[in-house]
């Protein structure tokens, strides 16, 4: 991930130095088989049906660990709720008879490798946990729009899930000029990254 990280910063630098061309951004990806993948930050709501005594909310943590009542250490960091209502049954039958389990996340930050960062000229860099479907229009306005001194149209998407693969995007056009025919979704994972313009 540091890897990935660094290399995102250095496109930022180059990008500020050179013009680079790389193919725009496709305007929509195939994300129909996604599945929500549990990551450390996540709270997770987990219910044993006619018991109550073993159903509790409980926080997954920096570790990607849980700790619920009769069960100790379990990892769920990467893996969907179904995955690990599965799991959380093979444990308690153990000691109950026939556990019927469900796990509901209700509160999503998900596994660093699916988050979408921004890096370079936004108002506010961050992370943003993945939504199928999510746009650049909606990372935009979720990092608060560019800065004063981004390069917009020079902006580019490191795409981790092909490889690190580069595209460009018009940021400027989207955000400045309403253009929505520069819009497109992101995939998990994702680094937009927004140079400086130096003039």
């Amino acid at each position: 991930m540091f890897r990935v990280l660094a290399s995102a910063v250095l496109a930022v630098a180059a990008a500020g130095c050179a013009t680079q061309n790389f193919a725009p951004a496709p305007a929509v990806v195939a994300n129909d088989d996604y599945s929500y993948v549990i990551g450390a930050g996540d709270s997770l709501n987990i219910m044993v049906w006619r018991n109550p005594e073993l159903s509790m909310a409980v926080p997954v943590r920096p570790d990607g660990k849980i700790a619920a009542p009769l069960v100790d250490e379990m990892v769920v960091q990467g893996k969907t709720s179904v995955q690990v209502a599965r799991e959380v049954e093979k444990q308690l039958g153990k000691y109950v008879r026939d556990p019927v389990v469900t796990v509901i996340v209700t509160s999503f930050v998900g596994p660093y490798s699916e988050q979408i960062r921004v890096v370079g000229e936004a108002a506010k860099p961050q992370f943003l946990p993945f939504k199928q479907k999510m746009t650049l229009l909606d990372v935009m306005i979720a990092v608060g729009g560019l800065t004063d001194f981004a390069s917009g149209n020079s902006a580019t998407i490191l795409r981790t899930a092909e490889g690190n693969k580069q595209y460009s995007v018009r940021l400027k056009d989207l955000i400045k000029r309403g253009d929505v025919s520069a819009n497109v979704e992101m995939r998990p994972g994702d680094i937009l990254i927004i140079p400086q313009s130096f003039f």
